[in-house]
């Protein structure tokens, strides 16, 4: 089965009510597509890192009560987990698709990193297209478009990370739920690859 993107009708499982029904629509219509996603993207992913990425899709195994409002694959470089270590992600919220770096508080690596952005603030600025997207809460489908990040807006996100036990990251590239791009899966294949490609030295600079 090789990946075909996503419809409109997949983002609409966020709409579903109750945690039962929504997570059996997510098992049956969007988590066969995140797995086969994280198959497709992985020897790619191996090939840009130099070292072996596993994929792991999102169980929401911890949930009792609330219906997620997001589900995602995540890749890293532990086959057991990928959340105590730096990882990418394709996911997605009711409104849009997200390609991202992420380190979420888990991980230890998230000082390190914070000591490299510091220090890198202005290539970043540089480097990063205009209409990537950083947030500091990976649950939360807001953020921050990297033309609208300050230094303070940079020096603020690496004290959070230093300083807040709760503090992570997430960057990459946003697109809209109705982007016809999602449904033409090869299309979608090479912008997660160039996407990666950009986000890379933020992976490299968080070890």
């Amino acid at each position: 089965m090789a990946f075909t993107g996503f419809a409109a009708e997949d983002f609409e499982v966020f709409d579903i009510p109750g945690l039962e029904p929504r997570m059996n629509a997510l098992i049956s219509r969007v988590r066969p597509k995140l797995t086969e996603l994280g198959m497709e993207m992985a020897p790619v992913l191996s090939v840009l890192c130099g070292e072996e990425m596993f994929p792991h899709v999102a169980k929401h195994a911890r949930r009792t009560v609330h219906a997620p409002h997001d589900t995602w694959v995540a890749w890293g470089p532990n086959k057991r987990g990928y959340k105590a270590l730096p990882h990418f992600q394709v996911g997605m919220f009711k409104s849009h698709l997200f390609i991202v770096f992420a380190i979420i508080y888990e991980s230890d690596n998230k000082v390190v990193f914070a000591k490299a952005l510091t220090e890198q603030i202005s290539k970043i600025r540089k480097e990063l297209p205009g209409n990537f997207f950083w947030s500091t809460d990976h649950l939360d489908p807001r953020g921050i478009p990297q033309a609208d990040m300050s230094d303070e807006h940079f020096a603020e996100l690496a004290r959070k990370l230093r300083e807040v036990k709760k503090g992570e990251v997430t960057c990459g590239l946003r697109l809209d739920k109705n982007d016809p791009i999602l449904e033409d899966g090869a299309a979608l294949l090479n912008v997660i690859q160039e996407t990666f490609e950009i986000l890379l030295p933020l992976y490299r600079m968080s070890f």
